[in-house]
């Protein structure tokens, strides 16, 4: 080991001492470095990327379970033609879903405990398979304390070995004559699925459309390795839990379109009866015609009865919005959004839109609580409505846990081992160059932008409402939604009013900003890198957001190999869109990979059927020689751990610092 000079020592001295508590000897200081030295010469562990689950929970759940199809792989590597394709299946569906196999197994199984045997002994090779790139320790950290010295043995002791055969048998045989058998293969498939991802990265849009964005966040909020960079509609949620009204009003319609006024409701606990006792009042006689709820995307039946109720509290909703979106637009005329007050342009005499001295022919043109005079006040009513309405969302404990949650492990963009991962855009102008933002009078572009985005998001709902920045920062969590400069966003504007109202669907057009036709320039997207100080010879953007039109020829690698796109639309609403139903990007050690996944079934014909997440993978990039943890971002963190124990390990042993032994 390499000198280092005394007097680097004693700069150093404070910390040294401070270290000392934690190794305090040279015996200790020497183990943990070569522990460490020892960890950097392992596989790094495999990423998998996900975007825009809009409340997939089902499918996102089974694709953590098969970790995107990386489970039947290993099943199929460890027992090749030694197992038939019928047992392989039902192996893959016991580690999915340990619980539910079980009790079909013990239904039509006779002997329990041969069946117990093989599959105990079954699990044991699959687990010994996937955690082999991982330390014992970390292992060990993964298991429950019940389990954790009869699964190390299992794992690290050979039955092949003649003097160890008879020793793992009567483990086995002693987990089944005491009825452990079924806990402790609920213990082992568990452990499977979480040493098969090592870390998992959202990209995005957990909320909206789909039915369990509050399933999805229970199982996110307790998985042991994730980050989220936020998405528009995880912003909205987000402003809406800080008590932003507009927010809340835009959860509420989106909840009313998909039919899933449940997740409000069950999921949170949103008392919805003032909302629905106003609509039907107020929009009695009105058909509501434009705002019948897609249940075709959400799958579920409806009866009319129901149908017409979210109708009419969709409309009731949307016009609240409109109104006090308007009332954030008027007082923050720096969002330049003067163009989205639209209630003024309606002659309701008429039933047109007039705008620019041209009139449009409107579907609906029935609005009993918009007076022409003042069309952006709200009519008591319609306040009381909302102040109960903020009331449930600010003091839901469940809706507050979830996004406190989201906080600590989201951000507005994450850089890890050369990617830059953040959910739609990055502001630029028409020249590839990067867009200046104003906020609050000073400009911002690139990472500088992104970063203040951050604290203001982070200032709306943990601030006082004392601090100065509290009221601004509110209405942004809404600009940030539907604003055109808003990176999680990014389009000339949100044509909600438009498609419910205006028949002509020129007037439905969304215009998408610079990035998303320079973002195929492998030359700008090195310019983002650059921006981002991303260093590495393979570095990539990671985007959602858009969804991929594979059923159009579109591809989810662009700008050669720079820019992966990883929106497949998980949402049964972008099926026909996308032709497919989902991505997942894998990063492991010897490179990544693309799975594209079909529609996936249910969770019931998973465990009943087998049927599994019908999956295809492409080669993205393949590294030329495997990856090890100090090729990764954590491995120049154990680096300078290693270097600092180095240094400790030399004041010992000139005297510098004393051992505490």
């Amino acid at each position: 080991m390499e000198r280092i000079p005394d007097e680097v020592l004693k700069s150093d001295l404070r910390y040294l001492e401070l270290l000392s508590l934690r190794f305090p000897s040279i015996a200790s200081a020497s183990t943990e470095i070569i522990n460490l030295e020892a960890i950097l010469n392992l596989p790094k562990g495999t990423e998998h990327f996900l975007a825009d689950l809009h409340g997939e929970h089902e499918a996102f759940q089974h694709v953590l379970r098969n970790a995107s199809g990386a489970i039947k792989r290993k099943v199929n590597e460890i027992f090749g033609d030694s197992l038939s394709w019928q047992e392989k299946k039902e192996l893959c569906t016991l580690i999915y879903y340990p619980e539910q196999k079980l009790q079909l197994v013990r239904e039509k199984t006779r002997d329990m405990d041969s069946w117990y045997r093989v599959t105990l002994d079954r699990l044991v090779q699959v687990c010994r398979n996937v955690s082999s790139k991982y330390t014992r320790s970390k292992v060990r950290k993964a298991l429950p304390e019940e389990f954790s010295y009869i699964i190390q043995e299992l794992l690290h002791e050979s039955s092949a070995d003649p003097n160890k055969q008879a020793y793992i048998n009567v483990i086995i045989s002693t987990i089944i004559d005491t009825w452990r058998a079924d806990d402790f293969i609920i213990t082992m498939c568990n452990l499977i699925q979480r040493l098969t991802i090592d870390s998992l990265h959202i990209l995005g849009d957990i909320f909206d459309r789909g039915p369990g964005p509050h399933i999805i966040l229970d199982i996110l909020c307790n998985y042991h390795n994730f980050d989220i960079q936020w998405g528009n509609h995880d912003i909205l949620w987000m402003g809406a839990a800080a008590g932003n009204d507009a927010s809340m009003a835009n959860v509420l319609r989106l909840a009313m379109r998909y039919a899933n006024h449940s997740v409000l409701e069950d999921g949170y606990g949103i008392n919805l009866l003032p909302l629905a006792t106003f609509a039907m009042e107020t929009y009695a006689d009105d058909p509501c015609t434009s705002f019948g709820p897609r249940v075709e995307d959400a799958g579920t039946n409806i009866d009319g009865k129901t149908m017409r109720l979210l109708a009419q509290m969709h409309k009731a909703i949307s016009v609240i919005q409109f109104k006090l979106e308007a009332a954030i637009i008027m007082r923050r005329p720096e969002f330049g959004m003067e163009d989205r007050l639209l209630l003024e342009h309606i002659d309701q005499k008429r039933g047109v839109f007039v705008l620019d001295g041209r009139e449009y022919e409107m579907s609906s043109c029935f609005f009993p609580t918009v007076d022409p005079s003042d069309p952006y006040r709200l009519t008591p009513e319609e306040e009381s409505v909302v102040s109960k309405l903020h009331d449930s969302f600010t003091r839901s404990e469940k809706l507050r846990k979830h996004v406190k949650c989201i906080f600590r492990y989201g951000c507005m963009y994450n850089i890890c081992n050369s990617n830059l991962l953040f959910h739609a855009s990055m502001p630029l102008n028409p020249d590839g160059s990067l867009k200046e933002i104003e906020i609050l009078g000073r400009r911002y572009k690139g990472r500088d932008l992104l970063n203040r985005i951050g604290q203001l998001v982070r200032t709306a709902y943990f601030a006082e409402n004392t601090v100065p920045e509290k009221a601004f920062a509110l209405d942004y969590m809404w600009y940030l939604w539907c604003g055109k400069d808003s990176p999680a966003f990014d389009k000339s504007k949100m044509a909600t009013f438009e498609r419910y109202f205006l028949v002509d669907k020129e007037m439905h057009k969304e215009e998408k900003g610079a990035y998303y036709t320079l973002r195929n320039n492998e030359e700008i997207c090195d310019r983002i890198l650059d921006e981002f100080g991303v260093e590495g010879e393979h570095r990539h953007i990671i985007n959602g957001h858009v969804p991929v039109k594979a059923a159009k020829g579109e591809k989810p690698v662009r700008a050669n190999g720079k820019l992966m796109v990883i929106d497949g639309g998980f949402s049964k609403a972008y099926y026909s869109e996308t032709g497919i139903a989902g991505y997942t990007l894998v990063y492991h050690s010897r490179g990544f990979q693309l799975v594209q996944h079909e529609p996936f079934s249910s969770t019931q014909k998973a465990i009943e059927e087998g049927q599994d997440i019908k999956s295809t993978t492409q080669l993205v990039e393949l590294s030329s020689q495997r990856m090890l943890v100090k090729d990764t971002d954590k491995g120049k963190e154990l680096m300078v751990q290693i270097e600092d124990l180095k240094k400790l390990l030399q004041a010992y042993r000139v005297g510098i610092i004393k051992e505490r032994v």
